[in-house]
């Protein structure tokens, strides 16, 4: 195959997952799906947790499992994570932001920033137990 330019694909449409590195499952899973409320998709104890937010599944994994590769030939998916604060940005309109920002108060979940960005789009950033950063973002801030 050739990486001839003229012949790439087109780029890829949508983000179908991110993943997030956590060193407590146990605390991201009362984090993630207590305090924010999202879906659990799957859970591996000891190894993983899928959550659905809208069309995107979000990986939250133990790196010190995930760091080995699959001995499933069925699922060849290599060896793979980070260690350190990874970041991940929730959609939101302006409403829900201030309803966000008030329900992470109340549930003692410090916000580091709440501003408005250069176009008008708010934002507010916190962090999960393992000190991911976490922002929610009115979609217009990449219009």
């Amino acid at each position: 195959m050739t990486s001839d330019p003229l012949h790439r694909p087109r780029a890829p449409s949508a983000a179908l997952e991110a993943a997030l590195y956590v060193d407590d499952l146990a605390a991201a899973e009362h984090f993630y799906g207590t305090i924010l409320g999202l879906e659990t998709v799957a859970r591996v104890a000891e190894r993983h947790i899928f959550y659905r937010v809208g069309n995107t599944i979000l990986l939250i994994f133990d790196p010190t499992v995930t760091i080995i590769g699959s001995d499933n030939p069925q699922l060849p998916v290599p060896g793979h994570g980070a260690h350190g604060p990874g970041h991940f940005c929730f959609a939101a309109d302006a409403a829900e932001i201030t309803a966000w920002h008030d329900w992470l108060i109340a549930a003692r979940i410090p916000i580091e920033a709440d501003f408005h960005w250069p176009n008008g789009a708010r934002s507010i950033y916190f962090r999960d137990p393992a000190g991911n950063s976490l922002e929610i973002a009115e979609p217009r801030l990449w219009e």
